[in-house]
């Protein structure tokens, strides 16, 4: 059986990148690993295995260009209202909450915020299928 490990972003300012991930949603750097051309920092915490990997091409001065395959990565919390205020007092000028039903059932709440090189994030609050 397979198991998901990690999904990969490419950064711009990789110090930047790290301390966005720490202070949204506790993410800490697990391991890094610094090659001639490139840098790879692995971030995790402690409610997951899955790990977030930043990858940092030296040299790189223009943002990535995101295109329009790139979907969102996705984190659940306890407390949807206080990580969306925290967010908003700490400028990440997240979305408007909203809540997604089907057949009558909520389904999810959730709001997206967007990372400093624009990767959207989708933070749900943990409930049903979201844990």
């Amino acid at each position: 059986m397979a198991k998901a490990i990690h999904s990969m972003l490419r950064v711009l300012d990789l110090e930047r990148s790290v301390g966005f991930y720490e202070r949204a949603f506790g993410l800490k750097v697990a391991d890094r690993f610094d090659f001639d051309s490139f840098t790879l920092v692995y971030l995790r915490n402690a409610d997951a295995d899955f790990e977030l990997e930043l990858t940092l091409n030296k040299g790189r001065t223009e943002p990535y260009d995101l295109g329009d395959g790139y979907g969102h990565l996705a984190f659940a919390v306890d407390d949807l209202q206080a990580q969306h205020d925290r967010m908003a007092q700490a400028g990440a000028a997240p979305t408007p909450t909203r809540e997604l039903s089907q057949g009558g059932r909520p389904l999810a709440r959730f709001f997206f915020v967007q990372d400093p090189d624009g990767y959207k994030i989708e933070v749900l609050q943990r409930q049903g299928r979201y844990q």
